[in-house]
């Protein structure tokens, strides 16, 4: 049967508007009792445009939200992309000191503050120069729905909406200009290439459970609205959270591995109903092959589709797909898979020179989904983003002779060794099938 290519928009002021008219009492998110359909989020996120407006928040400024998953969160990022302002999510682990760096690196005005954070986030607000304003997110969602929406002029595509903040190993973390381009830059890709996990049901239902200060997070958040689907919210990770929402019709996810353990060998596994479950992703780590094994086992009718990249590439621009999975294990299952349609990948060497098939080198990505730079680091994003476009990864990496990438260091781990470059994870890991087990020990960077 035809699969229809619902629309081709990279904007989220395109996508709401075609949703709230194509698919208006359909669910976009749900969180507990919380329900908003497609009409009534492309209203309430024009109503929340209007009160950003009334709080002085214009195009360019930032605004930031300190909390769990909440579907209040997910509203204000999509009222920043359809006006232009940036969202920065906090990650909520964060202690007051890290908070108080990126609300001072970013000039934020307004932070928004989910449930239990609002007293930590006015704490911190008021040690940082700017002194943003601090609103429970309860209460913008409230005062933003008693207004009438205002006119707007929506960011071109290339202008930043969100600003990821990347741990990195050292220094301060960097914050990743994100523009809806990069956020949606594949889709059309995946779409015209027939990528099963492109195209969506009307009752397919995306699980975020990941923090939605990670692009692991947001990110599929951004792939739920763009397809018209259900984004069921939870305010964190919980295995019993994840199996609740499988057997009550959650058919994607996202999961790192050692979240994905916790799941298959809870108790409730055993009787839960994964009928439901089309696509399970995963990365962020290395995937153990027996823990792989029971996943599989457990979930027999999901597509395994292990994803690569990073917050700088807006989430996944490399995957290993269902079919090169297999129950006995393969040399595939070791790599993070190929290029997705749209995206070139090179492995290149110190030269900035792509090296032959089977040499060691740094992963080079160009790709829609790129970020433009890092916020107020010109220094930094010149040594991450050469002159043609291509994104220095920092991670080594091998391809073999059908494109599939190896990730096996990080470069600055590189070993001069008689005039050699030498990993250290190289030894034992290439030729992938070898044995040993430093190759699963790859330095997979999946959703920043």
């Amino acid at each position: 049967m035809a699969r229809k290519a619902y629309h081709s928009h990279e904007h989220f002021d395109d996508i709401l508007h075609f949703w709230a008219a194509e698919r208006p009492d359909g669910i976009a998110f749900e969180q507990n009792d919380d329900r908003i359909t497609y009409r009534e989020t492309d209203h309430l996120t024009r109503q929340l445009i209007a009160w950003l407006k009334a709080r002085g928040i214009a195009k360019g400024d930032r605004i930031a939200w300190l909390g769990k998953n909440e579907v209040m969160y997910f509203l204000a990022y999509l009222a920043a992309a359809r006006m232009g302002a940036v969202m920065v999510p906090i990650g909520w682990r964060l202690a007051a000191p890290e908070i108080a760096f990126i609300l001072t690196d970013t000039g934020a005005k307004l932070v928004i503050a989910g449930h239990d954070f609002v007293d930590l986030a006015r704490q911190v607000a008021e040690q940082v120069p700017a002194q943003p304003q601090v609103v429970a997110g309860a209460t913008a969602r409230a005062e933003a729905a008693a207004l009438d929406p205002v006119p707007y002029t929506p960011p071109t595509r290339d202008e930043p909406v969100l600003q990821l903040y990347t741990s990195g190993t050292t220094g301060n973390p960097k914050g990743a200009m994100l523009s809806n381009r990069n956020l949606l830059g594949t889709r059309n890709d995946g779409i015209a290439a027939g990528l099963p996990w492109n195209f969506y049901e009307p009752d397919d239902c995306i699980l975020i459970c990941m923090p939605c200060a990670h692009i692991g997070g947001t990110g599929l958040m951004n792939i739920g609205v763009a397809n018209g689907v259900r984004n069921l919210v939870q305010a964190e990770f919980t295995p019993t959270g994840v199996l609740a929402a499988i057997e009550s019709g959650a058919t994607h996810l996202f999961i790192v591995p050692a979240a994905l353990q916790m799941v298959v060998q809870h108790p409730q596994a055993a009787t839960t109903d994964f009928s439901h479950l089309k696509f399970l992703m995963y990365g962020a780590a290395p995937m153990p092959l027996e823990l792989l094994k029971q996943a599989v086992a457990t979930m027999p009718n999901a597509g395994f589709l292990q994803a690569y990249g990073m917050t700088e590439t807006s989430g996944t621009i490399s995957a290993l797909l269902p079919e090169d999975h297999t129950l006995e294990g393969n040399q595939r299952m070791r790599s993070a898979g190929k290029a997705l349609p749209g995206v070139q990948i090179e492995v290149r060497g110190p030269d900035n020179v792509e090296v032959p098939r089977g040499t060691i080198g740094e992963v080079c990505i160009l790709s829609p989904t790129n970020t433009a730079g890092y916020w107020q680091l010109p220094e930094a994003t010149a040594k991450t983003i050469d002159p043609d476009g291509w994104l220095h990864t920092g991670d080594a990496g091998i391809m073999d002779d059908d494109g599939y990438i190896y990730i096996q260091d990080r470069i600055k781990d590189m070993i001069i060794s008689g005039g050699e470059n030498v990993y250290p994870a190289e030894v034992d890991f290439w030729p992938p099938g070898g044995g040993g087990s430093r190759g699963d020990r790859r330095a997979e960077r999946h959703l920043g």
